[in-house]
């Protein structure tokens, strides 16, 4: 007969998500060498290690990243169960981690965000901005539950669910000589000085692509923020591609242009990215549904 017990799933799915003995002992309110003893009698009656220890830190071992999913669905159900006890259903709550891209973190917060927790105000959300290689890594590592992302993800581990478009403009300051001119062609951004996001991003991909478009420049910086490339824009250091979200209050009071570029595909979707594997518990759900659901 399995020993294996809720406290030695629930131990595993916690040091899973914090990184350590000590985190996941203070959010279980155990003491450490409680976890600890958890830990290895769920590895014995496994037979398997779960954990590798890097830097001070414990990560996945393989064999910890296959089972991870499966723990993550009994502790889920479990709570499930639980919230449906009684005459009325107990109200959700918990933690949901998201992983957002620089855009979508920075600019569309409230559209993501908003619906969710005027539907579900107990539920703790923890949001990290990154890159989309990073939240992709995140997904596939189970520090992150859902991925925002504003590119293309090809993965087979992970499912891409659309959620809205949203498009690059190229921005300069108003002085400078691109912003002077009203009839733009592509052969004008010839030796254009661009500054880029930094490799991995999806934005870079796109402006990249774009920039196949155009006569040859040159590339001045590269930055990893959006909001740092908007500043460096508007005092005159070089053009961009930007999202239209962070230039509105720029271009509102004349710190900032959108060059009229038809000729440049800069198009692109906003996307919900799952694991695959990973069970899509009652938070999950709700959180794709308010995504989804019709704004009152």
């Amino acid at each position: 007969m399995l020993g294996i017990s809720v406290r030695h799933i629930e131990v595993f799915v916690t040091i899973a998500a914090t990184g350590s003995v000590g985190a996941a002992a203070q959010r279980l309110f155990v003491t450490q060498p409680a976890v600890s003893m958890a830990l290895a009698e769920l590895e014995r009656q496994l037979n398997a290690q779960l954990f590798d220890r890097e830097r001070g830190r414990l990560h996945l071992s393989p064999r910890g990243k296959e089972l991870l999913p499966m723990a993550q669905e009994v502790i889920e159900r479990i709570h499930e169960m639980l919230r449906q006890t009684g005459e009325q259903p107990l109200a959700l709550s918990g933690e949901l981690r998201l992983g957002t891209s620089n855009t979508i973190g920075n600019y569309l917060v409230g559209d993501l965000l908003g619906p969710f927790i005027s539907r579900h105000p107990q539920v703790s959300l923890q949001v990290s901005v990154e890159n989309t290689d990073r939240i992709t890594a995140g997904l596939l590592e189970h520090r992150i539950d859902v991925g925002c992302v504003e590119g293309p993800v090809n993965h087979p581990q992970l499912e891409l669910i659309s959620w809205r478009d949203d498009a690059l403009v190229v921005c300069a300051a108003p002085s400078h000589p691109l912003a002077q001119r009203s009839d733009l062609k592509a052969r004008h951004f010839k030796d254009a000085q661009w500054i880029l996001r930094e490799r991995g991003s999806a934005m870079r991909v796109l402006a990249e692509q774009a920039l196949t478009a155009l006569p040859p420049g040159q590339i001045l910086l590269e930055l990893g923020q959006v909001e740092a490339i908007k500043q460096a824009v508007i005092a005159g250091l070089g053009i961009a591609c930007l999202p239209y979200a962070a230039t509105v209050d720029s271009v509102a009071v004349g710190r900032l242009k959108i060059l009229d570029t038809p000729f440049l595909n800069l198009q692109r979707r906003l996307a919900l990215v799952l694991h695959k594997s990973r069970y899509r518990g009652a938070l999950i759900d709700a959180f794709v549904q308010s995504i989804f659901a019709p704004r009152g």
